[in-house]
């Protein structure tokens, strides 16, 4: 065996969405680092174009895409790019996301929040799924990782349309892994912890860093490298056996706001 060869992606095109930035970003420079050429999609062309480009200057293949989710001819035009820069699909990660915080009151959320979250979380990876599956049948490799959270299993208050939009995504997943699995196509699911990222320490405190590891077997908080991490292995031939499963990248244990 080959073990280099298990995580070798060159060849392979990624698109990546949300991927100017966090966990996005860490996904589109892990993936370029594996071989990928990467489509760095994002509503943030800037932020995409200065990902992209530190791709290129250290030596990766990467295309920046200015991407709202929320727009269907955004989400085609996605995947065109991809098509027509590198001829072809072979991972997607949908990273992407909004919502949690704790700021949901039932009460008080209106409908279009709601259906702006759903929108964002569930509905734009399935239709990029739907975009992007039949390149991959075609190109003979496929890997679709959707990035959940530890939401989607936790019960917390002011969390209910973040946290059941997440649980969908993983359920979603799990659905069509019997969908995909006949064209070669693996779709899988990370879920983060308290990750490092510049919206979470936006927010941080000590004491609340401090509530978060009291249930964290390893004492600390992740960065977006353990999280990218998992997505290299979903999306590698490491992973090749694997489909409809939900990996929390989390310490061990359940970081939660309350």
């Amino acid at each position: 065996m080959d073990i280099n060869s298990l995580f070798d992606l060159s060849g392979k095109v990624a698109v990546v969405t949300g991927g100017g930035d966090g966990i996005g970003a860490g996904c589109c420079r892990i993936l370029a680092a594996a071989g990928a050429s990467v489509v760095v999609g994002d509503i943030n062309a800037d932020k995409a174009k200065a990902v992209a480009g530190e791709i290129g200057d250290s030596g990766g293949k990467a295309t920046p895409v200015a991407c709202n989710v929320l727009e269907d001819n955004d989400l085609v035009n996605l995947v065109d790019a991809a098509v027509k820069t590198y001829g072809t699909v072979n991972i997607l990660v949908n990273n992407a996301g909004l919502g949690g915080g704790g700021r949901e009151n039932p009460l008080k959320i209106d409908v279009d929040y709601v259906k702006r979250i759903y929108g964002i979380n569930v509905f734009a990876p399935w239709r990029l799924c739907q975009l992007t599956v039949p390149e991959m049948k075609k190109s003979g490799y496929g890997s679709i990782i959707n990035i959940t959270s530890m939401s989607s299993v936790n019960k917390e208050p002011d969390m209910g349309i973040y946290a059941s939009s997440k649980a969908a995504l993983n359920h979603l997943a799990a659905n069509l892994a019997y969908d995909f699995g006949p064209y070669g196509v693996r779709i899988n699911c990370v879920g983060p912890g308290a990750t490092r990222t510049k919206a979470l320490l936006s927010v941080l405190t000590p004491e609340l860093q401090e509530k978060m590891l009291l249930h964290t077997p390893i004492k600390r908080l992740g960065e977006v490298d353990d999280i990218a991490q998992a997505v290299l292995f979903f999306a590698s031939p490491a992973s090749s056996w694997v489909s409809g499963q939900v990996i929390f990248v989390n310490g061990g244990g359940n970081q939660t706001l309350t």
